[in-house]
C-alpha cells in the first residue's frame, strides 16, 4: 500500500524560500502523478503544482514562476521548493498520489487522489 510521509515547511518573512518533501513508501514505478495540493482554512483544498512519470509538470497561475516540482527517485521523495514566497502562500500543505499512465496528463482536482500526506504547515509573515 503507498504511504507518504510529508516534512518541512514552517515559517519565513515574505520574499524569503521553503522547501516541503514527501517520502513516498510502497510505490517505485514511473505509472504515477505526484502532486502537492494546499488548503486554508474555510477554503476549498487547492491544487499547487503536479508531477508525472514522464517528467511534465503543471502549475497553478499563483506559483508559476516561484515554485518547483521536482521527485528524487534515489529516495523516492517529493519535493516543493518555494521561493519569493507571499503572505497568501500561507497554508497547509499536503502531497498526494494515484496511479497514473506515464504519458497521461495529472488531474487537478482533488477527488482524482487517492493517497495523501498529513499535511504540513507554511507560515509566511508579511
Amino acid at each position: 500500500e503507498v504511504e507518504l510521509v510529508g516534512s518541512g515547511g514552517g515559517s519565513v518573512q515574505s520574499g524569503g524560500s521553503l522547501r516541503v518533501s514527501c517520502v513516498v513508501y510502497g510505490y517505485t514505478a514511473n505509472t504515477y502523478c505526484l502532486a502537492w495540493f494546499r488548503q486554508v482554512p474555510g477554503k476549498e483544498r487547492e491544487v499547487v503544482a503536479t508531477l508525472n512519470g514522464a517528467g511534465s509538470t503543471y502549475y497553478g497561475d499563483s506559483v508559476k514562476g516561484r515554485f518547483t516540482i521536482s521527485r528524487d527517485n534515489s529516495n523516492n521523495t517529493l519535493y516543493l521548493q518555494m521561493n519569493s514566497l507571499k503572505f497568501e502562500d500561507t497554508a497547509m500543505y499536503y502531497c498526494a498520489f494515484r496511479a497514473n499512465p506515464v504519458a497521461y496528463e495529472c488531474p487537478l482536482e482533488k477527488s482524482r487522489y487517492f493517497r495523501w500526506g498529513q499535511g504540513t504547515q507554511v507560515t509566511v509573515s508579511s
